[in-house]
């Protein structure tokens, strides 16, 4: 049933790429882009053009550039009857693939049949300059336009500048690449490396405390009252008020999830439940955020009193909207002190609160080099051939940064930077790898997910640059398998170390979150209610961060059953216990004198103890430091990766990894559902019996003294008045001298037969003879 696992190479690996951090012999662009691999690029800004001749009988020109290098060649949007046009474009031709030694530029007429050709310019490579940041830009020159024999024509001129620059130029975002030279002057902005911003984000706290003098329809009978609030797409309510009156009362909390700016109001409802999905609204109020009072403490806000405002249908059809003197009192504020969840917990990069006026100053820099990827597979099919258009996404913090796309490329090379500031030790960096599939399907494909990365920044020594090649993992219903490499490199920068150490004695989240606790039910909810406004606001962005994008770097679905998950769960605890099992064991063995000198030498060592308890907390803390010190031999030298093993990947049956990509609520055919249930009820079966076996040993507990079993209890009842007289005249060393000796004595005294207290727990009677 098992399928093997695959010879995959899922290792990390170290990798040792010509980068400018740690060299001795740096040049200007080591200063600030030391993480990556310089890549030359040729860059040619077009600005305008002035007094181009007319080409059409119309007397006028539709006037474009063209850019061309050997094979490469990149064209200016045109103007419709304008001969001083502007264009201000950058175009980049990377120096790697430059086939040609001279740069040609032409400015065309667009036409119907045939472009006229207005006039050319010719560079040499060989004269190019060269710039470097922190150059100032190269400023651009009017060049007299030539015809195809290399004479001067009479009247045109064109604005443009060429330089040879890198990576680290600041036209090189927004510049057409050489490298998508099969992309569209539509699909262009789609592939441009941008950097975004989350949006800020507060828990609305709605406290409903009652209302005043409702107007049910139906007087005869007495009104269910509850409140229903609205925000957007979240919709919470009340219970339904135990006080059955016109002035009814709830004292309850309603949270909601919204991020600045605030674009829709929030809308309560005093609603009376007539039966089962039939309500009448008592009355309404529109409450707009940005009225709502800020709390950054624990303190209450005040309360106040709000108009409901009702609403009558006017002869069938008409609205009309009247006022009267129902009202509801309320509590409301924007709590400032909480950090919004937008991501899992385990894997969070930002625990600051919403209010920056709560922020600590930041404690470091992160830098992360976006190098290359190696070994990616075809994502989708063009031309009748496999393809792959992969940019990156990294998000830490509020700040998202998404690469330029390299376009059909295996192997691409991104070799981008990027900084953030550090304002907790203990969060986590997350790279994915992603393939753009709205480069040639117009808008309408989606884009695939190809791998991800995590990296804790608290296993990251200080100042070290991290080179490495990451595997990208990909789980599908066929199993785990590879789909490439990404190299990046990574440098954890502490600009205090006190500051940095101090944090480790901090709480994790905010005061607010302990003060005022959410519960796990409330938490859960607001955080998939974050992840959908953060998902929706970036991709409304330009170029957007697709929705698919965000909820996977956000891990939208981790909380869906999985039986892989459960599974590897299992085996860490049985990992995180095995040292205590080893423990168990070891002792069992010294009890079972399997090795004598050990046994005595223990004997001794508890002796010691026995007679000078001053010295246990001391001997335990000296273990614990010997064996730290011990073990920094073999401290980890990489950062953690995605492990196949412990995420038991690699031995899941297919059906479970089929039940874990399926859909909610399913969309499998009946037969696999009755399958898969009557599995989850053997497993919760037994389950089941786990926990009632501990509630037996409980409850045997309780029924000591209970007086359940009155025998057992009398036994229990006079071993506690002896044992108390024979440790009021014992001392407590002499006692605890004879226990150690009692269960460390040799296996001759010993006899198989589970011991006194033992049988005797036992016996006592537990609840389980009550259940049905």
């Amino acid at each position: 049933m098992q399928k093997p696992p695959q010879s995959v190479d899922f290792a990390l690996k170290e990798t040792s790429p010509n980068i400018g951090a740690g060299s001795v012999t740096g040049d200007k662009l080591s200063c600030t882009y030391d993480l990556v691999e310089q890549m030359q690029y040729l860059y040619v800004r077009v600005v305008k053009a002035k007094d181009l001749p007319p080409k059409d009988i119309t007397g006028s020109c539709d006037p474009y550039v063209e850019v061309k290098l050997g094979n490469y060649k990149g064209v200016t949007k045109h103007f419709e009857k304008k001969s001083n046009p502007e264009w201000n474009q950058v175009f980049a031709f990377s120096k790697d693939r430059i086939q040609a030694s001279v740069l040609e530029v032409f400015v065309k007429d667009k036409d119907v049949v045939l472009d006229d050709l207005i006039g050319r310019m010719m560079f040499d490579l060989i004269d190019v300059p060269k710039r470097v940041p922190p150059d100032s830009p190269l400023a651009p020159q009017w060049y007299r336009l030539e015809d195809r024999k290399g004479d001067k024509i009479k009247a045109g001129e064109l604005m443009l500048a060429v330089w040879m620059g890198t990576q680290a130029d600041e036209a090189f975002p927004d510049a057409w690449h050489s490298d998508a030279a099969s992309v569209g002057p539509d699909g262009v902005n789609k592939i441009r490396s941008k950097v975004y911003i989350s949006p800020k984000l507060w828990y609305v706290r709605v406290n409903v405390i009652e209302a005043q003098d409702l107007v049910p329809g139906d007087k005869s009978r007495f009104p269910e009252v509850f409140v229903r609030g609205t925000l957007g797409n979240q919709a919470l309510r009340t219970r339904t008020s135990q006080t059955k009156t016109v002035n009814p009362m709830w004292n309850e909390d309603l949270i909601f999830v919204v991020a600045e700016p605030f674009e829709e109001p929030l809308i309560l409802t005093a609603e009376d439940r007539l039966g089962p999905n039939k309500d009448e609204v008592l009355g309404k109020c529109v409450i707009p955020l940005q009225l709502v009072q800020r709390r950054l403490d624990h303190k209450p806000v005040n309360t106040r009193w709000f108009n409901l405002e009702k609403h009558v249908i006017v002869d069938g059809e008409q609205k009309k909207e009247t006022k009267f003197a129902s009202r509801i009192h309320l509590r409301i504020c924007l709590d400032g002190g909480y950090h919004v969840l937008d991501e899992s917990t385990h894997y969070s990069s930002d625990l600051r609160p919403t209010a920056k006026q709560l922020w600590r100053s930041s404690i470091g820099i992160l830098e992360l080099g976006v190098l290359s990827a190696v070994g990616l597979m075809p994502m989708k099919k063009k031309d009748d051939r496999g393809t792959t258009d992969a940019y990156c996404v990294a998000k830490y913090g509020q700040k998202w940064i998404r690469t330029r796309t390299i376009v059909d490329s295996f192997a691409p090379r991104w070799n981008e930077q990027y900084t953030w500031e550090v304002f907790d030790p203990c969060t986590v960096i997350t790279i994915g790898v992603f393939d753009n599939g709205h480069i040639h399907s117009g808008g309408g494909g989606k884009d695939s997910r190809i791998g991800k990365v995590r990296i804790r920044l608290s296993t990251l020594e200080t100042d070290r640059v991290y080179t490495h090649s990451y595997p990208l993992l990909a789980i599908q219903s066929s199993g785990v398998r590879k789909t490439g490499e990404v190299q990046l490199a990574v440098r954890f920068t502490c600009s205090s170390l006190v500051n940095m150490l101090h944090m480790y004695s901090h709480p994790l989240l905010p005061k607010m979150h302990y003060v005022h606790p959410l519960s796990v039910m409330q938490l859960d909810s607001l955080r998939h209610q974050a992840m959908h406004i953060v998902s929706m606001r970036l991709s409304r962005s330009e170029p957007p961060l697709r929705k698919e994008v965000v909820e996977y770097m956000l891990d939208v679905d981790s909380h869906m059953w999985s039986m892989r998950r459960s599974k590897a769960n299992f085996f860490r605890i049985m990992a995180v216990l095995s040292g205590l099992i080893a423990v168990g064991k070891w002792f069992d063995q010294i009890c079972n004198w399997k090795n004598s000198l050990t046994t005595i030498l223990i004997h001794i060592l508890f002796i010691i103890l026995v007679l000078y308890p001053e010295l246990i907390l001391p001997t335990i803390f000296l273990y614990l430091f010997l064996i730290g010190l011990w073990n920094y031999r073999w401290r980890p030298r990489h950062p953690p990766h995605m492990d196949t093993r412990l995420s038991h990947a690699d031995a899941a049956h297919p059906d479970e990894l089929d039940e874990e990509f399926d859909s909610f609520p399913t969309s499998r055919p009946s037969d696999i559902v009755r399958m898969r249930y009557d599995r989850l009820r053997s497993i919760a079966g037994r389950v089941q019996t786990v926990v009632g076996d501990l509630a037996t040993q409980g409850e045997r507990f309780q029924s000591l003294i209970s007086w359940r079993d009155p025998r057992a209890t009398t036994l229990f009842v006079t071993f506690c008045l002896i044992a108390a007289i024979v440790l009021y005249v014992t001392p407590f060393q002499v006692l605890a001298l004879l226990i150690g000796l009692y269960v460390l004595r040799h296996p001759r005294f010993r006899h198989k037969l589970p011991s006194v207290p033992l049988n005797f727990f036992r016996r006592l009677p537990a609840r389980s003879d009550s259940m049905l």
